[in-house]
């Protein structure tokens, strides 16, 4: 499977892929910072079995509003379900890895 950072419609394929969302607001230092931490977690932890999609809010405005965004950055699991969001730069690894639903073991 490939990693895929294009603008993708959020389906699944039939795999247990994960599909990652990230919201950011152009190039601010939390956004900056939250891009390099999930793309960090996302090679060490899911490598080869995820797509992300890094959305400026800021150069997709309709997609923000759909969303109902409330904060910023935001990282949405669309895949695989339940979706999950998570709020702030992506800095504590432990905790997204958690919230994405990928737990590591003996912690």
């Amino acid at each position: 499977m490939k990693k895929k950072e294009e603008h993708a419609d959020g389906t699944s394929n039939g795999t247990n892929e994960y599909v990652l969302h990230l919201f950011i607001t152009g190039a601010t230092p939390n956004s900056v910072r939250a891009v390099a931490n999930i793309k960090q977690i996302c090679e060490d932890h899911l490598k080869g079995n995820y797509q992300l999609e890094i959305i400026d809010v800021y150069q997709q405005q309709a997609l923000a509003e759909k969303e109902q965004l409330v904060a910023l950055p935001l990282l949405i699991r669309r895949q695989p379900l339940p979706e999950r969001r998570l709020i702030g730069d992506m800095s504590d690894t432990e905790k997204v890895l958690k919230g994405l639903g990928f737990y590591l073991h003996g912690r």
